[in-house]
């Protein structure tokens, strides 16, 4: 069976190594940004299962990015999991059409679980 493949935008560089340890343990491979604005390049190039996106990312912010990818026909399909301390985040992930949400600091069995089932959705489309 194929690994599914993860890709997480985030400026926190601790993040990013935070769950790409958590989510290589789980069995994913995962690829890391540190920015949006080239988020259809890196979408296309990486091909991901499942797109951690972080609401403050630069340049362009995660709602802008969430929203040019789901615009895109070719991957609009693609899960995203918006993650943010906000407190508004369902309103965020909302606004940016993110398919679902995870608040921050979260748990790392909650990152697990919500990534292995937006994968899981995948797998059907």
């Amino acid at each position: 069976m194929n690994r599914k493949k993860i890709l997480i935008f985030d400026d926190d560089v601790n993040i990013l190594e935070l769950c790409s340890i958590v989510l290589v343990d789980y069995g994913y491979d995962v690829e890391v940004s540190e920015t949006s604005h080239d988020i259809i390049e890196k979408v296309a190039q990486v091909n991901p299962d499942v797109i951690l996106m972080d609401n403050w990312i630069p340049d362009i912010g995660g709602i802008k990015a969430t929203q040019l990818l789901k615009s895109s026909s070719e991957f609009g399909h693609i899960p995203v999991i918006y993650f943010s301390a906000n407190n508004d985040i369902h309103l965020l992930a909302e606004t940016a059409g993110a398919d679902a949400y995870l608040s921050k600091p979260f748990d790392l069995t909650e990152l697990e679980s919500i990534v292995s089932e937006a994968a899981n959705k995948m797998k059907n489309g």
